[in-house]
């Protein structure tokens, strides 16, 4: 009888986690207000409603609880399949906390030093060399006077861009090496030790192709594919079974597509980046090639926030995490903003004042291309995340708000 019921409450363990990425509670019983924590929903399903997205999802959680996680309208207007808690998502650079996470793991292992020439993995990118002056056909070019390191990658000061921003002949380089069509990690590498840096390593936040260069530094370093690490070592402990690279045959129907406003209506649009479900094409881009749900990546969130362990099962370091959770960039170099700087795996709030926003200090947060943002405030011990596929980025400005209605409904 003893066992009969122990086998019944396992499974009833297992249902419920099925349901529920974490344990739920109310509003009130974790310290917000319901009525104000209302203008939370109202502000998503407003967007909606007012067709500046075809759908979205959105979860909140405080102390480890789920307090608030609602679904609107659809996840493609064409077929009108609705946004459903299990809808799989393209996360984009949302990827890069995952692959940051990864890096660090290898960092505690003592694989890798976070100040250790990158090189030393990735001998392609020795004798780098960075764009002064000239045009894209005739660039100007001098010899990299710093190393890149593998913290320089991870905060984003290598010196490495991205093809869709401009201004400067690289990012012209940038999109003539088509990097995003390499058949695997290690073309994409010989690619991208090509072409000049924008900045000498080191000196400048620019946002980049950097953890696309981590992943193959985590598959050169544990011998395994980048997407195999994580699943071995992330995904897979914390029970997140819908965050990968690729996406089963059978379950690519709950993807969500892209949506863009196309002669004054939202219309759905292809996919950027290069991030394809199926398996042979593209590449497992630590930058941007994660799909996941808004419940799965709700758990790491909150292992995040709990330091590093979740349910028992521990992926990185108490210490590990605190460190990462701190601003890494030189003095007087800020990401974006003045308010913000980098930590190890994403932005981290430095100044709420000059942000004008009512989070606390240390609040970490990132967003993916496709519309999609989490944040987490340790002080507070809140996870808030919106989910959209919708491009371009944020268009809408909703992310800001989205943080104002999650922080005003606290008691």
């Amino acid at each position: 009888m003893l066992c009969r019921l122990l086998s019944l409450a396992v499974t009833l363990a297992l249902l419920a986690r099925a349901a529920d990425p974490l344990p739920v509670s109310t509003p009130e019983a974790e310290g917000f207000s319901s009525d104000r924590f209302q203008r939370v929903y109202d502000l998503v399903e407003g967007t909606v409603r007012e067709g500046r997205h075809a759908g979205a999802s959105v979860l909140v959680a405080r102390n480890g609880k789920i307090v608030g996680w609602k679904t609107f309208g659809f996840r493609d207007l064409g077929s009108g399949k609705p946004m459903e808690k299990d809808t799989l998502f393209r996360i984009y650079s949302m990827s890069k906390v995952v692959t940051g996470v990864a890096v660090l793991q290898l960092v505690e292992r003592n694989r890798i030093n976070l100040d250790s020439p990158v090189a030393n993995w990735l001998p392609e990118l020795k004798g780098l060399q960075v764009l002064t002056g000239g045009t894209a056909g005739n660039p100007v070019l001098v010899p990299a006077t710093n190393t890149v390191t593998v913290r320089m990658l991870l905060n984003h000061t290598a010196g490495f861009t991205y093809d869709f921003f401009a201004g400067s002949p690289v990012h012209e380089l940038y999109k003539k090496a088509d990097l995003w069509n390499s058949k695997d990690l290690t073309e994409f590498i010989g690619r991208v030790s090509r072409l000049p840096l924008i900045a000498q390593p080191g000196v400048a936040y620019n946002y980049s192709i950097s953890d696309d260069i981590l992943g193959l530094l985590v598959e050169r370093v544990s011998g395994m594919s980048f997407g195999e690490y994580v699943q071995r070592n992330i995904t897979s402990p914390l029970g997140l079974r819908d965050t990968g690279f690729r996406v089963p045959g059978s379950e690519r129907g709950r993807i969500a597509s892209l949506h863009e406003f196309r002669d004054g209506r939202l219309a759905t649009t292809a996919p950027l980046l290069g991030v394809y479900p199926e398996p042979g094409r593209g590449i497992e881009s630590g930058g941007a090639g994660l799909f996941s749900t808004i419940g799965d990546y709700a758990r790491f969130a909150q292992c995040l926030l709990d330091g590093g362990a979740l349910d028992g099962e521990r992926i990185l370091g108490r210490k590990t995490v605190e460190l990462a959770r701190m601003n890494t960039l030189p003095p007087g170099v800020h990401a974006f903003n003045a308010a913000d700087g980098w930590g190890l795996f994403s932005a981290v709030r430095m100044d709420p004042a000059a942000a004008g926003e009512a989070v606390s200090e240390g609040t970490f947060f990132w967003s993916g291309a496709a519309t999609t943002h989490f944040f987490v405030d340790p002080r507070e011990k809140v996870v808030g995340l919106v989910f959209c596929q919708h491009v371009p980025f944020d268009q809408h400005g909703l992310f800001t708000r989205f943080r104002t209605a999650v922080m005003q409904a606290l008691e």
